[in-house]
């Protein structure tokens, strides 16, 4: 059994992943999802490190999991828990040094051709309720992390996975490709769907979380 410490994207909350959460837990794995302090406006990445391994407190065997904004926190979280398993999901993955306001121009992020809805660029194939439903839950990021440069010399040395959607209209699959490449020496595994592949797939992301986990055996 492992312990999954699912990280929240920018705006979002631990509710982005109920339905993930309960799969892992049908498998008999514990779960933890926190809401990060975005709505603080002292909050920094530190901050955000802190919530979520006070919320795991003394529990073993931990992957670290990131959603999307929530890369440049789970670096952090794994390696304060010394985690088994570092996993990017549509993840932004930090650089030594860089704020999250610079992760976009140095990573190669270039804004859609077109203009497209929240729905369209964040929550594609998440069923209609469900979107409505995230997009009510979603949060004001007031937080002060935006340019906060990330703390570490280098990403903890543990195994890593990058996971890229490939319905993803917010980041690319190219771009997911070039930022595992470039950032972590890997080439990233493919999972359909949109951005909020969480949402929209949780069965079957359940399933490569719990595989990634399996073959650290």
């Amino acid at each position: 059994m492992a312990t999954f410490v699912l990280i929240h994207g920018g705006g979002g909350s631990g509710w982005d992943w109920h339905l993930v959460g309960a799969e892992l837990r049908r498998r008999g794995h514990d779960v933890v999802a926190p809401d990060l302090p975005i709505e603080d406006p002292a909050a920094k990445l530190a901050d955000f490190r802190d919530a979520v391994v006070s919320e795991v407190g003394e529990r073993a065997d931990v992957v670290v999991v990131a959603h999307s904004y929530g890369g440049f926190t789970a670096p952090l979280v794994a390696d304060r828990l010394d985690a088994r398993l570092l996993v990017f999901v549509a993840g932004m993955v930090p650089a030594p040094g860089e704020t999250p306001g610079q992760w976009w121009e140095n990573s190669g992020y270039t804004s859609p051709s077109e203009k497209l809805s929240v729905v369209e660029q964040f929550l594609g194939d998440v069923p209609a309720e469900l979107a409505e439903e995230n997009i009510a839950r979603g949060r004001d990021q007031r937080s002060a992390e935006w340019d906060d440069p990330w703390p570490l010399a280098a990403l903890p040395d543990l195994p890593t996975r990058a996971l890229l959607c490939r319905e993803d209209r917010l980041f690319p699959p190219d771009l997911q490709r070039h930022v595992a490449k470039a950032r972590l020496g890997i080439t990233p595994d493919e999972i359909s769907g949109s951005h909020m592949v969480l949402l929209s797939r949780p069965v079957e992301l359940a399933e490569r979380l719990e595989g990634y986990f399996a073959a650290l055996r």
